[in-house]
């Protein structure tokens, strides 16, 4: 490498480092910025009967966007509006039972502005982000939020960089107290990802497990020759032997493997007297990730599930879970 480009690498580093630097800053005079009007908003969003809907333009938007996701993603009911498509039609997504939380670094973008009558006449409630505390998105706001940014991390001061950090930061903010207040909790977190990785290990065994017909049950006195031909026909490599009800035993494949190999089958003996006694079971309502360790610490694949009342109410196998992707 030439001492040229070493040099611009260097400075490449340097001018990275200056950016974080300003970003960073204008972050910390935010957090120490925050007053009384940041407890007025996460009441105000509490409060909501309808929806959060955030608003925006250009860069602003695209800010807005990302934090609508987010509260929709903890528990509150959010969505973006675009500042210039509400003019057009998407006012009608607004309801006097929704909160408006609207983004203008200026508070002067003019497509935001041009709502502000509309927004006060519909009775929604207004929050607005904003740099500028005499600006007219911050006078027609019920509750103005003030993000203190001079400086741009632009050369120029011209590109929206440290203001619009700032402001999703904020964002993420308010979410998160809201989401502490209404004892958001992982699972509740895991039913808005379905298809993510965190929803996946916070699935529970009640919704992967084989259940009713599927089940591979036979009587305490059952022969083993019947135990076999249900457990071929669950095809889970198990049979679970039931005693008034109650689950008292299981033949496994590899139980049958065994049997055969000591030699002097009796086919029609109960299968009582072969089978392995007080499986290991899961509750339905035990996280999925929980079933894993139990087949893991025993060696095992399969576990039959109880219900609340001690029932067996279905049965799970190593293959359920890594086919949901929990493992």
């Amino acid at each position: 490498m030439s001492t040229s480009s070493k040099s611009r690498r260097k400075d490449w580093l340097t001018e990275a480092r200056r950016v974080l630097a300003i970003e960073g800053e204008a972050i910390q005079a935010l957090s120490g910025s925050l007053d009384e009007s940041f407890g007025q908003a996460v009441d105000c969003i509490l409060s909501i009967k309808g929806r959060l809907v955030v608003v925006g333009m250009g860069k602003s938007g695209i800010i807005a966007k990302k934090i609508a996701a987010t509260f929709a993603s903890t528990g509150t009911p959010a969505q973006f509006v675009h500042a210039a498509e509400a003019t057009h039609g998407d006012l009608g997504m607004i309801t006097k039972a929704d909160v408006v939380l609207a983004l203008s670094h200026s508070g002067e973008t003019h497509e935001v502005r041009g709502l502000l009558p509309t927004i006060k006449r519909l009775g929604a409630p207004l929050i607005g982000i904003t740099g500028k505390r005499n600006s007219s998105l911050a006078r027609h706001a019920d509750i103005a939020l003030h993000v203190p940014v001079n400086q741009e991390a632009c050369p120029m001061n011209l590109a929206p960089t440290a203001s619009t950090t700032a402001a999703l930061a904020l964002g993420d903010a308010l979410a998160i107290v809201v989401l502490g207040q209404r004892g958001f909790k992982p699972e509740d977190f895991a039913r808005f990802h379905p298809a993510g990785s965190l929803g996946r290990r916070l699935m529970r065994v009640g919704e992967l497990m084989h259940r009713g017909k599927e089940l591979p049950l036979v009587s305490f006195d059952a022969s083993l020759r019947e135990a076999i031909v249900t457990m071929s026909r669950g095809r889970l490599g198990i049979a679970g032997v039931l005693e008034e009800g109650a689950l008292a035993g299981c033949l496994t494949d590899g139980d049958l493997r065994r049997i055969l190999e000591a030699g002097q089958v009796d086919m029609n003996a109960p299968v009582s007297q072969t089978m392995h006694p007080q499986p290991l079971t899961i509750s339905e309502d035990h996280l999925a990730g929980e079933a894993i360790r139990i087949m893991e610490e025993n060696k095992i694949t399969v576990l039959f599930v109880k219900n609340a009342r001690d029932e067996v109410a279905g049965a799970i196998h190593l293959h359920d879970l890594l086919q949901a992707g929990v493992a």
